[in-house]
């Protein structure tokens, strides 16, 4: 139970992390700049480096719980 809860808080973590500060950025270089497009733009990217990260760690628990299936038989 608590390894899934923890598994769960990884997850939210890797995804809200990188949209926080990709977004954050953007609005820091759209108040110095006088523009109104970069927080968009950075949060998007924020998106996907966030979907990339819980891609690879999602890849990484299945391939070692994999592995330890095939040792198991």
């Amino acid at each position: 139970m608590a390894q899934s809860l923890t598994l769960i808080t990884q997850f939210g973590i890797n995804m809200i992390v990188p949209i926080f500060l990709c977004s954050f950025a953007g609005i820091y270089l759209d108040k110095w700049l006088g523009t109104s497009f970069f927080m968009v733009g950075l949060f998007f990217i924020g998106a996907i480096a966030g979907f990339r990260n819980i891609y690879i760690m999602a890849k990484h628990i299945y391939r070692n719980n994999d592995a330890g299936d095939a040792n198991k038989k």
